[in-house]
């Protein structure tokens, strides 16, 4: 079978998955591949010298897994600290003319649209409406969606590396600085609340990333091979925790992966706070997102060529 390749240049990590089509629909994995290059590690306005770095050895170390695979199309997408950074634009030229891969800057709204598309994969039929929520280091997707499919999504700039490197000063974390970013976070999350008075849901789907580590942690069971039940009840203890550790106590829990260590006291603000916006009574969470968005749209254009 043909070998098709797809790229996810996020904030924090990079995504390299390649992929066979199966006949009967979907695909199978032939490999995948993630590193954190953290493109925001100095902030969303520049992409500092050594991610920048790190950003071209890792596509130039993906350009050459494509080749050894014999990939025959390959698409790359790149997401919030590209779309922001001021030299974005040179990093998508030079990777071009150094790896021949070509980076499409993707707007927020078309990144949850993939999104979705990948987590309807993990997930399967839903018998209620739910929200799917994608934590990147640039930006966070919403997307709810019912048995009539999308009602409603956005994309908002305050990804995890945007709220570590603008709130989270103290280790631990302090009272107030807590405080701070929720209020941060409230401030720009005004049309989620309007969304979801709009269209209610109960039912969060948290994409890979932040909700990985909450799934190992708190799963319970799995639907489908590449989705879990979390134990919502759990949730506050999980989140005193971590949230109560210093950066030290924080990297000797196992279940935290360490490129996550800094940034997930953040995210779990973030996650604690929506859902009490929606008054999520159900999670589950999926291990695809937006690459697999990417690559079922690759193969769907495929058919139709």
């Amino acid at each position: 079978m043909p070998k098709f390749a797809v790229i996810d240049c996020g904030t924090n990590t990079f995504h390299l998955l390649i992929a066979e089509p199966k006949p009967e629909g979907g695909f199978t994995t032939v490999y995948r591949e993630r590193r954190f290059v953290k493109l925001a590690e100095e902030g969303i306005q520049r992409i500092g010298d050594k991610a920048y770095l790190r950003a071209l050895n890792t596509l130039e170390a993906y350009a050459q897994k494509i080749n050894e695979h014999q990939v025959v199309a390959t698409r790359v997408s790149g997401t919030a600290a590209l779309r922001t950074a001021d030299n974005g634009p040179q990093f998508v030229a030079e990777i071009k003319a150094k790896t021949g891969l070509e980076i499409a800057i993707i707007p927020g709204k078309e990144e949850a649209q993939l999104i979705y598309e990948g987590v309807r994969q993990a997930i399967g039929p839903q018998e209620g409406p739910w929200m799917v929520m994608d934590i990147g280091g640039g930006s966070v997707e919403f997307i709810i969606v019912d048995q009539g499919g999308v009602k409603w999504f956005e994309s908002f700039p305050v990804g995890v590396a945007v709220l570590y490197k603008k709130l989270h000063q103290s280790e631990p974390i302090s009272p107030l600085e807590i405080e701070q970013t929720r209020l941060f976070l409230k401030s720009k999350l005004v049309d989620l609340e309007l969304a979801l008075s709009r269209y209610p849901t109960h039912h969060l789907v948290g994409a890979a990333g932040t909700f990985d580590v909450v799934a190992s942690i708190l799963g319970t069971a799995k639907p489908t091979p590449h989705c879990d039940v979390v134990a919502l009840e759990g949730f506050e203890q999980l989140y005193q925790q971590i949230t109560s550790a210093n950066r030290e106590e924080r990297q000797a829990m196992t279940e935290i992966p360490d490129d996550r260590v800094d940034m997930i006291v953040v995210a779990m603000i973030l996650i604690k706070l929506v859902l009490e916006i929606a008054k999520v009574e159900q999670m589950t969470v999926s291990s695809f997102a937006m690459k697999e968005g990417m690559l079922a749209r690759m193969l769907a254009d495929q058919l139709k060529d």
